[in-house]
């Protein structure tokens, strides 16, 4: 029996794909502001102040608001993932390779995405605290004071995003973790996606170095 007859043993490939380790897409884009279809090179958003109510005198006339107007550009750029597929590859393998690298685009610009919000955010010089300690309950309370000094309407759309590190240390904190202070339902360890404290929604996220510790109002 020939001793190199192993060579000619066939070999069995699955058609199941194991991608690598990422985050599968945007986890802040719907805490944003979006347009979508946008003709031209930037878009613009409206901004409208508030209004002040007053008092008028008898067969006086109506006071008026004035409210300011202004806009804010954002200006477009084009982001690309792609990759190279060769017709006469997909013969050979028996997986969906398209659909790997459609996915593997999709995730890649999803990430994209994440890293210019946080970007913007990076350039906010709202600040609770240094960043000498941990995230504390202290810091989180200073925040809330700055976002209600700032008239930040509690309307279930204000969003929270730390580091994994601060993550874990509000998993230190009682109120934000503890069933005695907010109830089963809304337990941190059901999930590490996202959980409603303090009528915000905070979400854990990679976050820079440099901010690591900060706790940024914006």
């Amino acid at each position: 029996m020939s001793t190199s007859v192993i060579n000619g043993y066939s070999k069995d490939y699955g058609a199941q794909v194991h991608a690598a380790y990422q985050r599968q897409g945007t986890k802040l884009r719907n805490t944003v502001r979006t347009r979508n279809n946008v003709t031209g090179a930037i878009a613009v958003f409206q901004k409208v102040g508030k209004g002040a109510a007053s008092t008028k005198a008898r067969h006086g006339k109506v006071p008026v608001m004035n409210v300011d107007h202004q806009t804010v550009e954002c200006q477009l750029y084009d982001y690309y993932a792609g990759d190279w597929l060769d017709k006469l590859d997909e013969i050979k393998i028996e997986h969906d390779e398209r659909a790997v690298l459609v996915n593997a685009g999709a995730y890649a610009l999803g990430r994209k995405t994440d890293e210019l919000i946080i970007t913007e955010l990076d350039k906010s010089t709202n600040y609770a605290l240094d960043g000498t300690t941990g995230l504390t309950k202290d810091k989180v309370l200073t925040a809330f004071e700055m976002l209600g000094e700032a008239d930040v309407p509690d309307d279930g759309e204000r969003y929270a995003v730390v580091g994994w590190k601060q993550w874990s240390e509000l998993l230190q904190i009682p109120e934000f973790s503890d069933a005695d202070y907010i109830g089963d339902e809304d337990l941190p360890w059901k999930g590490t996606q996202a959980k409603n404290w303090l009528g915000t929604l905070w979400m854990p996220h990679h976050w820079p170095v440099s901010k690591s510790q900060c706790c940024s109002v914006r």
